[in-house]
């Protein structure tokens, strides 16, 4: 006799216990990921509650929730658009300033990269390294600091070897158009050792049997670096890229404090969006007017990404974000 055979489970049974088996083998990973979503949940997303300070008249009795509801509802956005001209200029001036600090700090930043691809002592590629980093974790009251020992138009030791030279000394705190180029290099100078460690990361991962045909075709070195080095770090520059368009309209106070003390003279070349609010609004309490500013800069940025994503993915759909 042929014993009957067990009735085979439902298709959606099995699923659902091979998912749940999933599940199981991967609560560790999920125990993993936990802190970090906790914090992005406390520091991104719960905070965004407070957007309605956007659109009330506040005051610290009533705090956010209990402040009355601004009369006209767009009145904390006139105090930055009521003179167009200070807000285009802020709005150019961060704009302006963070696109130089991506093109130059990528160039940079690709450049040492390539660089240390091209030298065969690991020991001396970790040194190098290990100092590149240093900048990137030195404050920028620090650094403010050293720029003006640098820069002192009586003790600052540029100055004072143009005066051994027989050369006028410059006063730089007083002449904003120099800061143009002071604050592009400074950021490059802080930041590119820390970028060109992802850029070397990529290069690592490329097949060195592309430079051995190329040498084979008689291609010089300058020529591998212009045909396939810089080629496939193409993707990672475009990701990088749309990645930094999110904070384009977002200026870095803490730099513009640490370097130049928010020093009048140089307001013009210095203002940016976040140095305006600060000396506007957070200064004086006014924390609705420095909600709103920061409402545009994130509407504004937000807009951004989806253009330069668009744009990315006419010139290489896998380099974009979404």
């Amino acid at each position: 006799m042929f014993k009957s055979k067990k009735p085979s489970e439902p298709v959606g049974t099995i699923r659902k216990k091979s998912g749940f088996r999933k599940f199981r083998q991967d609560i560790p990973l999920y125990i993993l990921a936990l802190p970090g979503v906790i914090a992005l949940l406390l520091f991104s997303y719960f905070p965004m509650a407070g957007i309605v300070l956007v659109f009330k008249d506040y005051n610290f009795k009533g705090g956010i929730f209990g402040s009355p509801w601004a009369d006209p509802i767009y009145k904390n956005f006139r105090f930055f658009f009521n003179n167009i001209s200070t807000a285009m200029r802020s709005t150019g001036l961060t704009v302006m300033y963070n696109l130089l600090f991506f093109i130059v700090g990528t160039i940079f930043a690709v450049a040492i990269a390539i660089m240390l691809s091209e030298i065969k002592g690991k020991m001396f590629i970790k040194i190098s390294q290990s100092l590149m980093f240093l900048p990137y974790f030195i404050s920028w009251m620090v650094m403010g600091a050293i720029l003006y020992a640098l820069l002192n138009a009586d003790s600052g030791l540029l100055n004072q070897t143009l005066v051994s030279l027989g050369k006028e000394p410059i006063d730089f705190y007083a002449n904003p158009k120099a800061w143009i180029a002071i604050l592009t290099i400074v950021n490059t100078w802080q930041s590119c050792g820390y970028t060109s460690i992802i850029y070397y990361g990529v290069l690592t991962g490329i097949d060195s049997s592309l430079y051995e045909a190329a040498k084979v075709d008689g291609a010089s070195k300058l020529q591998c670096i212009r045909k396939i080095t810089v080629p496939l770090l193409k993707p990672t520059i475009i990701i990088l890229f749309l990645l930094s368009v999110g904070n384009m309209l977002k200026g870095n106070l803490n730099m513009i404090i640490g370097l130049t003390n928010l020093n009048p003279v140089l307001f013009s070349t210095t203002d940016l969006i976040d140095v305006f609010v600060y000396r506007s609004g957070v200064r004086n309490g006014e924390m609705a007017f420095a909600s709103a500013i920061s409402l545009y800069q994130s509407i504004f940025g937000f807009l951004l990404v989806i253009t330069a994503n668009k744009i990315a993915g006419k010139f290489d759909k896998d380099a974009t974000l979404f």
